[in-house]
C-alpha cells in the first residue's frame, strides 16, 4: 500500500523495518485522539469554505462511528498502512468516497501528530493526577488512623529520634502534592494546541486555529508554527520530569516498606497472599511487589535524561528520531500508574506494628526529649547535652517516653487538613472538566 508521502518508487523494505520500528504499536493507542483531532479540523475546514456542508456531515457521522469503534476496541491499524493517519483516512475513504480524502487539507503529518500526542499526553497526565490523588487520600487516611503510633525515626540508619506512623504516611501523601505541582506544570504545556502549524511554517490556507483550540478544550495555541514542531521534544522531556518526580517518591516510599517488613524491623506486615517465599527458606515473606515497584521507579527516573539524549543538539524542524521518544514516553506512563495503583492497594492491606518501641533498643529515642525537659527547666542546652551523654554512657539512662510536640507538622499536630487543602487546590488547576466538556460535545 502506497504512503502518504508516497509518490512512485517503493522504500527499500529493510530501510522500511528499521525506519518505522514500533511505530504502528504506538500508532494504535493515539487512534481516538486522531480522530479527534480530525473532528476539529474539518469543522474548521468547512467553516473557512473549504469543505461543503454535505462533505462536513459524512465525515463528520464516519468519524464518530470509528471514534465508538476505537472505543470499543474494534480498530486496528491493518498490515501494510503505514500509520494512524492513514487508517483512519483509508477508513473514511472507503466508506464515503472523495469526502474522506478532503480532511488533510491545511495539515501535514508533522501537526497531525502533534496533536495527537498533545491529546494523548494529556488524557494520560489526567489519568496519573488521578492515581496519585487516590493513593495520597489513602496515606492521608492511614495518617490520621495511625497517628498516635510511635515509630523509630532514623538517620544514617541509626537510631535517631521519635517518629510516628502518622507523621511517615503523612511525608509521602505531602512529597505527591509536590510531585503534582511539578505535573500541573507539564499540564499547561501539554495542553496548548499545535494544529494547524503544518510542517512546521504554517500554511497559506486561511485556517481558524483558536477554533481548533476551543473545540478540543485546549487552554491555548502554540502560537508560532516554528515553535510548535519545536514544543515536540521538549514537551516530552517536561513530562518526563514531572513523571520521574513521583517515581523518586515512590521509590522512596518502596524502600521504606522493604526494610519495615524485614524481620529486623518488623514495623509493618502484609497478608501472606500479598508476599512471596522461598523455595528452600520457609521463614520468608519478601516484598515483591514494593521491590518490582522500586525497581520499576528507579528506571523512570532515568526517563528525563533518555529524553534529553535522544533530543539533545537538533535543530529546529522535524527530525524522525522524535519518533522514538514514543517508545520511551508510552510505557513509561503505563508503568507509573502501576505503580501508582498497586502502591494504594498494598496499603489498603498494611497491618502497622503497635509495640514497636518496647524493644529496649529504642530508649535511646528519647535521647533528645531528655535533653529539651532539662531545659526546660532551667538546666543551660550544653550542660544538658552533657548531662544525658554521660547518663547513656552509664547505662543509667530512663528516659520519660511521653512527648509533647505541638508547633505544625509535628507528631502532635500533623497538619494534614492543610496537606490535602493543598492538593485539592492543585487538583483543581487542572481543569479537567472543561476538557471533558469539550470533548464529549466534539464527539456527540
Amino acid at each position: 500500500m502506497s504512503k502518504l508521502w508516497q509518490k512512485t518508487t517503493n522504500v527499500n523494505e529493510l530501510v522500511e523495518n528499521f525506519t518505522v520500528g514500533r511505530d504502528t504499536e504506538f500508532d494504535a493507542q493515539m487512534a481516538a485522539f486522531d480522530v479527534l483531532g480530525s473532528l476539529a479540523h474539518t469543522q474548521m475546514l468547512q467553516s473557512i469554505g473549504l469543505m461543503s456542508a454535505d462533505d462536513l456531515e459524512l465525515v463528520q457521522r464516519e468519524l464518530k462511528s470509528i471514534y465508538a469503534d476505537i472505543e470499543k476496541g474494534n480498530f486496528t491499524i491493518e498490515p501494510g498502512v503505514e500509520d494512524v493517519h492513514s487508517q483512519v483516512e483509508m477508513l473514511l475513504t472507503q466508506r464515503i468516497g472523495d469526502a474522506g480524502k478532503k480532511i488533510h487539507s491545511g495539515r501535514s503529518r508533522n501537526d497531525q501528530v502533534l496533536v495527537d500526542l498533545k491529546l494523548f499526553f494529556r488524557h494520560e497526565l489526567q489519568q496519573v493526577v488521578e492515581e496519585t490523588k487516590t493513593l495520597f487520600d489513602q496515606l492521608i487516611e492511614l495518617s490520621e488512623k495511625h497517628k498516635s503510633t510511635l515509630l523509630p525515626g532514623y538517620t544514617h540508619l541509626q537510631i535517631a529520634m521519635p517518629s510516628s506512623f502518622g507523621l511517615w504516611f503523612g511525608a509521602y501523601a505531602e512529597s505527591l502534592a509536590d510531585d503534582l505541582e511539578l505535573v500541573l506544570a507539564a499540564y499547561k504545556i501539554t495542553n496548548k494546541n499545535p494544529l494547524g502549524s503544518a510542517a512546521g511554517y504554517g500554511s497559506s490556507f486561511p485556517l481558524n486555529r483558536t477554533m481548533t483550540t476551543e473545540l478540543l478544550g485546549f487552554d491555548s495555541l502554540n502560537y508560532n508554527v516554528v515553535y510548535a514542531q519545536m514544543g515536540r521534544g521538549k514537551t516530552e522531556r517536561i513530562i518526563a520530569q514531572a513523571l520521574s518526580s513521583i517515581a523518586a517518591t515512590l521509590a522512596k516510599m518502596a524502600m521504606d516498606q522493604a526494610l519495615y517488613l524485614s524481620q529486623n524491623f518488623a514495623f509493618v506486615s502484609y497478608p501472606d497472599t500479598l508476599t512471596t517465599g522461598s523455595s528452600i527458606m520457609p521463614q520468608k515473606k519478601n516484598p515483591d511487589v514494593w521491590e518490582i515497584m522500586r525497581g520499576k521507579c528507579n528506571r523512570l527516573q532515568a526517563l528525563p535524561n533518555d529524553v534529553a539524549m535522544m533530543t539533545t543538539n537538533l535543530p529546529s524542524g522535524y527530525h524522525r528520531e522524535l519518533q522514538l521518544l514514543k517508545e520511551l514516553l508510552f510505557p513509561a506512563f503505563t508503568d507509573l500508574k502501576n505503580c501508582l495503583h498497586m502502591a494504594t492497594f498494598m496499603l489498603q492491606n498494611i497491618t502497622i506494628n503497635t509495640e514497636i518501641l518496647n524493644d529496649p533498643k529504642y530508649a535511646y529515642l528519647f535521647s533528645v526529649e531528655e535533653v529539651n525537659r532539662l531545659v526546660l527547666s532551667g538546666t543551660p542546652f550544653r550542660d544538658a547535652y552533657k548531662q544525658v551523654g554521660l547518663a547513656i554512657e552509664k547505662s543509667e539512662f530512663n528516659p520519660d517516653q511521653q512527648l509533647n510536640h505541638t508547633h505544625e507538622g509535628s507528631i502532635g499536630n500533623l497538619c494534614n487538613e492543610q496537606i490535602t487543602d493543598a492538593m485539592n487546590k492543585i487538583v483543581d488547576s487542572f481543569n479537567f472538566d472543561t476538557v471533558a466538556w469539550a470533548i464529549a460535545k466534539l464527539v456527540k
